[in-house]
C-alpha cells in the first residue's frame, strides 16, 4: 500500500493537486470525504465540524488538566473531533488501498505507514488570485478579506499541528517534496509530481 499526504497553504492549489494526482495514479482520494465520515458517525453538521477543526486555537488550552481546571465545552468538542478525525484516517490506511489524503495532519497520524509527504505553497499574490478565480459568483470578498482568511486558516493549521506533534507545519524538513505552484499550470505540474512520487516509492519500497 502507498499513501501520499498533501499539506498546503490556503489558496496554493494543494487540493487540486491532490485530486489530479489521484486521477493520474488511479488512487483513492480523501479530503472533504473525511469530514463527511465524521459527520455520519457523530450526527453533527459537516460545516460545524469543518469550522471547529479549522479554528485551531489550541495554544490557549492546557493539554494536561489539573483538578482545579475544567476544560471548556469548546475545547472538549475540538479534541473529540480530532480524535474522530484520526480514527477515520487510520481506518482509511487500514483498508490497505493506495490513496491520497489532503490535509488533516495525515502525515503525522500515519507516520508508521511511511507515506510520501508533500507540502504545497505559493506566493501571496498567486494565492489571492487563485482564491478570486475560484470564488462563487455571489461572493464578493475583497483582497483584504482573502488575506485575512488566508492568515487565519494557515495559523489554525499550524496551531493544530503543534498540538498534535513536535514538528512544525510548513517546515520543509518534515516533507519529502515542497511544491511551489506559483506560475504553474496544474495540468502540467501534476504529472511531474506524480512521476516524482512514483520514483520515490520505487526507491523506498
Amino acid at each position: 500500500m502507498k499513501i501520499i499526504t498533501v499539506s498546503r497553504e490556503f489558496g496554493s492549489g494543494g487540493r487540486e493537486l491532490g485530486k489530479r494526482l489521484a486521477d493520474i495514479l488511479s488512487w483513492d482520494y480523501y479530503d472533504s470525504e473525511i469530514i463527511t465520515a465524521i459527520a455520519n458517525k457523530s450526527g453533527l453538521d459537516k460545516q460545524y465540524i469543518e469550522n471547529t477543526l479549522n479554528n485551531g486555537s489550541w495554544h490557549s488550552y492546557p493539554i494536561t488538566f489539573h483538578a482545579t481546571l475544567t476544560p471548556s465545552h469548546q475545547q472538549i468538542s475540538r479534541i473529540s473531533l480530532l480524535v474522530d478525525q484520526e480514527k477515520v484516517i487510520r481506518e482509511i490506511a487500514a483498508s490497505g488501498r493506495d490513496c491520497i489524503i489532503v490535509g488533516r495532519d495525515a502525515d503525522v497520524i500515519l507516520a508508521e505507514y511511511h507515506p510520501f509527504n508533500i507540502f504545497v505553497c505559493a506566493d501571496t499574490e498567486a494565492k489571492v488570485k487563485r482564491c478570486q478565480e475560484r470564488a462563487p459568483a455571489d461572493e464578493h470578498a475583497t483582497e483584504k478579506d482573502i488575506l485575512r482568511e488566508m492568515k487565519q486558516i494557515d495559523r489554525g493549521r499550524a496551531q493544530t499541528r503543534s498540538f498534535l506533534s513536535s514538528t512544525a507545519w510548513g517546515d520543509r524538513a518534515n516533507y519529502h517534496l515542497v511544491v511551489n505552484t506559483t506560475g504553474w499550470n496544474m495540468k502540467v505540474l501534476a504529472p511531474a509530481v506524480a512521476a516524482f512520487a512514483q520514483a520515490w516509492f520505487q526507491e523506498n519500497p
